[in-house]
């Protein structure tokens, strides 16, 4: 009498397969992840940059003149968390509120730019250091190709940006 014997089961190749799948797609899935975050935080900084264009045009329309500001200032950091009337940017609020709290950028960030940078300029976009600046320059980098603009450096200005 000659029987064979059947084992229910899995052979050890079934399972290395499907081990592999598995992999395979978990993988995938977070690159993906990985990109979907990364266009997040660049919709993110362009909904900012366009937010403080905004209070920008608001101050402006106010005061005739953009904020004055000597050098390069990092928004959102410390001495310009608001936007005002009286305080310009600043950590006080003084007069009219144009943004009660001016946007960080979104972390991680790339090295070159961590921040948005904020310059006030005149029409030729030289430095501004008087009360008539008719200009700005806000600086923001993406990390990747976002609507029509490229990944990398950008600037704003109340021309839109580019």
């Amino acid at each position: 009498m000659n029987q064979k014997t059947k084992y229910k089961g899995f052979t050890l190749i079934e399972l290395l397969v499907v081990i592999a799948i598995i992999g395979l797609l978990s993988t995938l899935a977070v690159v993906a992840l990985n990109n979907a975050r990364a266009k997040g935080r660049d919709a993110k900084r362009v909904a900012d940059v366009k937010t403080i264009q905004t209070a920008l045009e608001l101050y402006f329309a106010d005061k005739n003149t953009y904020p004055v500001v000597a050098s390069g200032l990092v928004l959102g950091g410390t001495g310009a968390t608001t936007l005002s009337q009286t305080g310009n940017f600043s950590d006080t609020i003084s007069g009219t509120t144009y943004m009660g709290k001016v946007p960080l950028n979104p972390t991680p960030a790339a090295a070159a730019c961590a921040s948005y940078t904020y310059r006030s300029t005149d029409n030729a976009f030289a430095a501004c250091t008087s009360g008539s600046c008719k200009s700005y320059d806000i600086e923001f980098c993406l990390e990747d190709i976002t609507g029509s603009l490229a990944a990398g450096k950008h600037s704003a200005t109340p021309g839109g940006v580019n």
